[in-house]
């Protein structure tokens, strides 16, 4: 739903009619200070905390108190339920904020989304008297993605409009913000003038900001080849056995955590979890048989309006899966009595709650003991048919007697079928047909080649028949007569169980939060057992000693080539060169993956690794036009840099695999080499592939720049005498030495010797004209040495745990590493 294609988040979300391209009209004046309802079930809120701010524009309005800042709010359904979008505009300020973000049922990050949010949700939850919210339901057809996007496009200033690459694929805060304008419109009966508004996005305050564009770069939930493919780094992680735990999996990957105390606190739980096998076997054993709490519990808080055959027996279904979620307390409890972590410790607590054993008491007063959740349809029909216990309902005993009859009659009835024509039969069963008759014979063996003509509804599929007869349609005529009788008697007696439920019914949040949570990290648990990863820290530098990519271990028949990172505050700007094909991209993508690994509470694929909690990740990768917005490859790498530039800030990461590579040599460097001295005055950590050699020079004004370069080999081939060049996907420092590895890769492609020889030539010719080494001057060699160790000391002075001794060692080899970095007086300097 976040990153996905729009068919499939249309499919998950059919209750917001977002695919609707009809034009919105304007809601009816009858509705003027009431609520514009929709005429179907399906309806939304605006939700308007009053500030005593009256509207005048309009006299028929001006009688209707209303709201200085309104809220429109809408979550997801399906696979996309927990996506909440949200939009929110205050009428004395023309700025709409934005938020999407992936939430699970306490709504925890709903509450915490941003100041103007919260201050609303703080009155919703704390009204200081019962007038101060309103609640406005509004027609779903309002809450329109395309429509949003349309008045995003129309209103935004220009000043603002890198805001399209933050939500264009991100579809509720979309339809929200449809929602909230039209409804603006509505109550002030007038509308924004055209690139008039400030529009932003902001996501949860607790977590990483990564944009659509980067989350689809790294692959985090989607494989850009193969949406089906598991290659992501939600595929490698995902070693959850509930779907409540699979969804806050994926949260988690698209906003990381920030607060280091919190993920350290994950940290031990998974420790724990590697450390003590008996009691992850032990978890593992009980989660992986619940159900879809959160599910679970979104059906029984829902009131049905109509009373149905088809509501009767899922109300009774999800009161059986209520009790099999509920037996599974103790066990839950138990398995984690042996912890030793705050968190799980916490957990086990959460599970001491009374609630509880007073839900399952009352329960197991109306349903039998031995009801269970089952699969299979029929057996589960059968739960369905006898979870009421006997002697409550005298008729709905004698309506179960009389489905017995008919079960065993249809059984009955198939058996002297069988013996009356000397065949195979069995009963089988399915939702759709019912009961009907199955059979597995070779045609040949059947008299004349054919089935008695009393058989109706024939299909074969290999050698098994599927087949009915005009008795057995009738009798399962009649047992869904029975049945209906049965569901209404048992959904009365379930409804008045429900009843006296809902009062304690919020124990079940807490017990889905706590299940999703164990589920996750014990997924990471089980990743680590696979793979060699290890246990992250959290300081003020990124350093990974010997990482690798993740995914690409899992694709790989071979581990990956391991690589170093090491950026600090000092050196926070590295930039990448090296031939293509050599591993600038992998690499690049690999920090971004371990840096989202730690942030999440997992393991990392490293020897060691630390990393400095980065508040937002960045990437701008690829180099393919967007039919979508109309922009060409150069337009798309200004937007995207340009949206880089106007949010990083010195908490950011920020990965760049190439930069003005979509127009000229000349203006691609001048835009790269002036990008760079932007983010310089930066304290964020940036990482900056690119093939312009140009670029590297920029380490001599600059000391916080490092340069490094991919190795390759060159090899003589034994047949042509060719050149051939071995990739080792090696880091080294300092920049690449290879020269037109342009050419070298055209050589091998299937080009004209003649036009490669050519080519040759004006490179060589352009090469002597623009490019000019910059040499480093002893004044400025002195100067970065002296920065250096500056900041090694300072370094040091923050995070160094060696004793006295071992710190007197390493500061006197800091000392010799200045002398040695500095450059030598000219005999006359020393005169002077």
């Amino acid at each position: 739903s976040y990153f996905g294609d729009k068919s499939s988040y249309v499919e998950n979300a059919s209750t917001l009619n977002l695919t609707s391209s009809s034009s919105v009209r304007g809601l009816n004046s009858a509705y003027i200070g009431k609520t514009p309802l929709s005429s179907g079930r399906s309806v939304c809120r605006s939700h308007t905390p009053l500030m005593g701010y009256s509207v005048t524009s309009s006299s028929a309005v001006s009688a209707h108190t209303v709201a200085s800042v309104i809220v429109a709010v809408v979550e997801g359904r399906g696979l996309a339920r927990g996506e909440v979008g949200m939009a929110s505009i205050d009428l004395k300020n023309p700025e709409v904020i934005l938020s999407q973000f992936a939430d699970n049922t306490t709504y925890a990050k709903v509450f915490l989304s941003n100041e103007k949010i919260c201050n609303f949700f703080n009155y919703v939850l704390f009204p200081p008297s019962s007038q101060n919210v309103t609640f406005t339901t509004v027609q779903r057809k309002y809450f329109n993605e395309t429509k949003g996007l349309e008045y995003i496009e129309q209103l935004c200033a220009s000043e603002f409009s890198t805001i399209f690459m933050e939500v264009q694929s991100k579809y509720y805060c979309l339809a929200a913000a449809a929602a909230l304008l039209k409804y603006v419109e509505f109550i002030q009966n007038s509308v924004y003038a055209p690139k008039s508004l400030k529009v932003r996005f902001q996501g949860s305050e607790k977590t990483a900001m990564i944009d659509s564009s980067s989350a689809q770069n790294l692959e985090l939930v989607i494989n850009n080849r193969d949406s089906r493919n598991a290659h992501t780094l939600f595929g490698i992680l995902n070693y959850t056995k509930t779907p409540g735990g699979s969804r806050r999996l994926r949260s988690n990957i698209l906003e990381p955590l920030v607060d280091a105390e919190t993920i350290n606190t994950r940290l031990d739980c998974v420790q724990e979890l590697l450390q003590d096998e008996e009691l992850f076997f032990g978890l593992q054993a009980v989660i992986s048989k619940f159900l879809d709490t959160e599910q679970l519990l979104s059906v029984l808080v829902q009131i049905p309006k109509q009373d149905t055959v088809k509501t009767a027996e899922s109300k009774i279904t999800n009161l059986i899966y209520l009790k099999h979620t509920l037996e599974l307390v103790e066990p839950l409890k138990a398995a984690l009595r042996s912890c030793n972590t705050p968190l799980l410790k916490a957990y086990c607590n959460s599970l001491e709650d009374t609630r509880f054993q007073i839900i399952l008491e009352k329960i197991t007063t109306v349903i039998n003991d031995d009801t269970r959740y089952t699969k299979g349809c029929l057996s589960m029909r059968t739960q369905k048919c006898y979870a009421v216990k006997p002697n409550i309902n005298e008729f709905l005993d004698i309506a179960r007697r009389t489905y017995t009859e008919i079960v065993d009659d249809i059984a009955g009835m198939i058996t002297q079928l069988a013996e009356k024509y000397n065949l195979p039969l069995k009963t089988s069963f399915s939702s759709t047909r019912g009961f009907f008759i199955q059979m597995n014979v070779d045609c040949s063996t059947l008299p004349n080649g054919q089935l008695p003509s009393e058989f109706t509804k024939i299909t074969k599929m290999k050698n098994t028949y599927s087949f009915t007869s005009a008795d057995l349609i009738k009798m399962n005529e009649r047992c869904q007569e029975s049945l209906r009788e049965i569901y209404h008697m048992t959904y009365l007696i379930v409804c008045k169980l429900l009843n006296e439920i809902y009062e304690h019914i919020h124990c079940l949040y807490k017990l889905s939060d706590v299940v999703s949570m164990l589920d996750m990290l014990l997924s990471f648990a089980h990743a680590c057992t696979l793979s060699d990863y290890v246990r992250p820290e959290f300081t003020d530098t990124l350093a990974i000693k010997q990482g690798w990519h993740p995914i690409l271990e899992k694709i790989a028949m071979e581990k990956p080539v391991s690589n170093n990172t090491y950026l600090t505050e000092g050196n926070n700007f590295v930039i990448i060169t090296g031939p293509n094909m050599s591993g600038k991209s992998t690499y690049l993508k690999q920090i971004a993956l371990c840096q989202i690994m730690a942030q999440i509470g997992s393991y990392v694929p490293a020897e060691y690794c630390s990393f400095r909690i980065a508040k937002q990740i960045f990437t701008r990768v690829g180099m393919d036009d967007d039919i979508e917005t109309n922009a060409s490859t150069f337009m798309k790498e200004m937007k995207e840099i340009t949206y880089i530039i106007q949010n990083a800030n010195e908490k950011s990461l920020i990965i760049i695999d190439e930069l003005g590579r979509g127009t000229s040599a000349e203006e691609g460097i001048g835009i790269c080499y002036a990008a760079c001295e932007y983010l310089l005055n930066l304290k964020a950590f940036t990482l900056f592939a690119t093939h312009f050699l140009e670029l590297c020079h920029i380490d001599a004004l600059y000391p916080n720049v490092e340069n490094y370069h991919f190795e390759v080999q060159h090899m003589r081939s034994s047949a042509g005498n060719k050149e051939k060049i071995a990739y080792t996907y090696t880091l080294s420092k300092g920049y690449t030495e290879e020269k037109n590895y342009g050419l070298k890769a055209a050589e091998v492609s299937s080009l004209p010797s003649s036009v490669i020889l050519d080519a040759k030539e004006i490179t060589n010719h352009i090469a002597k004209q623009i490019l000019h080494r910059q040499q480093s001057t002893p004044e400025m060699m002195k100067q970065r040495a002296v920065y250096h160790l500056a900041m090694r000391l300072v370094q040091t002075a923050r995070n160094s745990r060696l004793d006295p001794d071992s710190l007197r060692i390493y500061l006197k080899g800091l000392k010799k590493k200045y002398e040695a970095s500095c450059p030598v007086p000219r005999q006359n300097d020393e005169q002077q």
